[in-house]
């Protein structure tokens, strides 16, 4: 594939799941009409992000996916992915998610890091934890836009691992809370759906935060301060009907919460 006609690819299936994104509607999937490959996937992902910064966006961050090692299994993968966040998609706390504009929204309880100084290429546990500026309960809207949320690994690499909208709790002294086996619960009106450990997120959410600077080396990135980091989920995504409270807790870090209409 040359050089511009790759080009051409990318700017095409950004533009595809950008504009289905806006519209609240599904999209073709890239491997449906391209011979996609990850690397690849990553450009499409980073130029659905340029768009958004084209219209005032602002990075504000990294999630993480496929932390858990069920989820790797199923999707045949033997390492994690991640998208991209910007400040248009954070929630704030105890705020109402409007979800007119999402295709098929879930949710999923997640621990946070707040960035505190740069952190990028193969760190120590101790550089990461050095880096830390804040640790926090959150929780993560996903939204494929594909639909039936079937995708495979490029697909869903290009569609910003499925990213949609985030919120976190409190930030918490990372001093004081180790985040390795944190039991976490989500309420939906106040009725328990689902509870969970942090300890499900690649064993413990700091592997993930290692692996965050590792993929941000790679993509000529750093996790800079101020940025936010969601190592990931502690149980599996859960569907976000319209109407209903949500609580994510977590033990020693308190609670995030979020209405939908």
């Amino acid at each position: 594939m040359s050089g511009s006609h790759d080009a051409d690819l990318v700017a095409a299936l950004a533009a595809r799941l950008d504009e289905a994104a806006l519209a609240g509607r599904t999209a073709r999937r890239p491997t449906d009409t391209a011979d996609l490959d990850p690397a690849t996937a990553y450009l499409v992902q980073r130029a659905v992000i340029e768009r958004r910064i084209a219209r005032g966006e602002a990075p504000l961050g990294v999630k993480m996916g496929f932390t858990s090692r069920a989820k790797m299994i199923q999707m045949g993968v033997d390492d994690v992915i991640w998208g991209l966040l910007t400040d248009a998609m954070l929630i704030e706390e105890g705020g109402v998610l409007d979800t007119a504009g999402l295709i098929q929204p879930r949710i999923e309880p997640e621990i946070a890091f707040l960035i505190g100084r740069p952190l990028a290429g193969a760190v120590t546990p101790a550089e990461a934890v050095r880096a830390i500026a804040g640790v926090a309960v959150a929780y993560e809207v996903l939204d494929s836009r594909y639909a039936d949320f079937a995708f495979t690994l490029p697909d869903v690499i290009a569609d910003n691992a499925s990213a949609a909208g985030f919120g976190v709790g409190p930030w918490r002294d990372p001093g004081a809370v180790d985040p390795a086996n944190l039991g976490l619960l989500v309420e939906i009106d106040g009725r328990p759906v689902a509870t969970g450990s942090s300890a499900a997120i690649l064993g413990n959410p700091l592997r993930s935060l290692i692996a965050a600077a590792r993929l941000a080396a790679g993509a000529r990135l750093e996790l800079r301060p101020g940025w936010i980091v969601l190592a990931g989920a502690a149980t599996a995504a859960l569907p976000l009907p319209r109407g209903v409270h949500v609580r994510v807790s977590a033990a020693g870090l308190g609670r995030a919460e979020v209405s939908t209409r």
